[in-house]
């Protein structure tokens, strides 16, 4: 009988001593689809504003309970980064930046669509496959309340007005990303990118500034607000944020159309972090951050039923229309070097 004991303590004791070992150590990080770990860190690089930092990045933290490194730049320099960490990237995700900054260097994004992705308008889907757009800016004119008078402005149509002449800010379409993002709405709204109509257009409105170009986007609506020039054609997000601030202003929405565009967001190639940087873009897309987006910024949330401020016309208000962005990433230099060439034979 003591024998049989024996024998039963010692094959429960190898049960046991078999189980531990088959059980991993909770240390241990769980592999993700992609095959890399998960983790509790996500590192951001963002062009963005500190205003729309701080509406997404401690929210995320405290869902996930993820810790996130932001280093912010210049768009233009952190595209820069991430090819030069190709073959060991750094960052997991990139958070703003024009839609176009991600289509022309196709090569440093990972594949992914949100499964939230569906739920946006069809003209701002994941259509490539590695850009997902989270809020939008369009183009605006800024009109300041103390010089208008008596003069329309309610359409580009209007800015042919006599009494406005030199009297209208504009960036130049060559340096300006605001300038040419106007340049490509006239365009459209007018007849079309090629269109001689359109460009006939062009050609009275840079005969109506007079040989005046602004210095850049901020010149523009800071020259109007400042009472310098009574109309600028500008973007909606600062010129939103001074009547947010109680300026004098007010913006005027082209009864042709408005353009709005997607700040884009993408995960980087490699990214070490890629189950963290996943869930960061299904984030943008919820519509609890929407509506963040659209009650505290004064960009718009890319996803339609998300509420917006007061400050801001519904949009439901605004004559919109869609750009064939494909299109004019491919031709950019063309329609810039065509404008730079009308503005001076003007001159």
């Amino acid at each position: 009988m003591k024998k049989f004991l024996s024998l039963v303590l010692m094959a429960a004791m190898a049960l046991s001593l078999g189980a531990c070992a088959s059980k991993p150590a909770e240390a241990t990080a769980t592999p993700t689809e992609g095959g890399a770990a998960s983790s509790d860190k996500l590192v951001v690089y963002s062009p963005n504003s500190e205003g729309l930092m701080n509406s997404v990045i401690p929210l995320f933290e405290k869902t996930y309970g993820v810790k996130v490194e932001v280093i912010q730049a210049g768009t233009g320099e952190l595209i820069k980064r991430i090819q030069s960490e190709k073959d060991d990237p750094y960052a997991d995700v990139m958070f703003g930046g024009a839609h176009s900054q991600y289509i022309s260097n196709p090569d440093l994004w990972e594949p992914y669509v949100s499964p939230a992705d569906s739920t946006l308008p069809e003209s701002y889907q994941n259509k490539s496959g590695f850009t997902t757009s989270y809020v939008l800016d369009g183009s605006v004119l800024i009109v300041n309340k103390d010089l208008i008078g008596d003069i329309k402005i309610e359409s580009y149509e209007d800015l042919l007005n006599p009494a406005l002449k030199g009297k209208i800010a504009m960036g130049d379409p060559a340096t300006s990303s605001s300038a040419f993002a106007q340049l490509t709405n006239i365009l459209l709204a007018m007849g079309g990118y090629e269109s001689e109509e359109a460009w006939d257009y062009v050609g009275k409105l840079i005969q109506q500034l007079d040989g005046k170009v602004a210095s850049g986007s901020s010149a523009v609506y800071k020259s109007v607000a400042d009472g310098e020039m009574i109309v600028g054609l500008s973007y909606e997000d600062p010129c939103a944020q001074l009547v947010r601030d109680g300026a004098n202003v007010e913006l005027v929405y082209p009864k042709e159309g408005a353009v709005y565009l997607p700040a884009t967001s993408g995960i980087i190639k490699g990214a070490k972090n890629m189950d963290n940087a996943q869930k960061f873009i299904d984030f943008l897309l919820t519509p609890e951050v929407q509506d963040i987006f659209g009650t505290t910024l004064t960009n718009r949330p890319v996803l339609a039923e998300a509420k917006t401020a007061d400050y801001m016309t519904p949009i439901a208000s605004i004559t919109c229309i869609d750009e064939d962005r494909e299109w004019v990433n491919s031709h950019k230099d063309e329609l810039s070097a065509k404008y730079t060439d009308l503005f001076a034979s003007l001159q």
